[in-house]
């Protein structure tokens, strides 16, 4: 399992539960760029927009937590 930590949430994916349907890739490619390294920004867009498009995630490849602030 991957894991891209951002300011304010991190992004899990799980390239064995992927189908590869690029449903994330489509909506956010501020956050989900194939052709970066990494290819998952977690700083790329709001927490909101990120929670949104990976909740959207068909397989359930992607998950993430919230980093809470102190």
């Amino acid at each position: 399992m991957g894991e891209f930590k951002g300011n304010d949430i991190i992004v899990r994916y799980d390239e064995h539960t992927c189908t590869h349907s690029a449903n994330c890739v489509n909506s956010l490619p501020a956050v989900f760029n194939i052709n970066a390294k990494p290819w998952v920004n977690a700083n790329g867009a709001a927490v909101e927009a990120i929670k949104k498009t990976v909740s959207a995630c068909p397989s359930g490849a992607l998950s993430y937590e919230e980093i809470r602030k102190k």
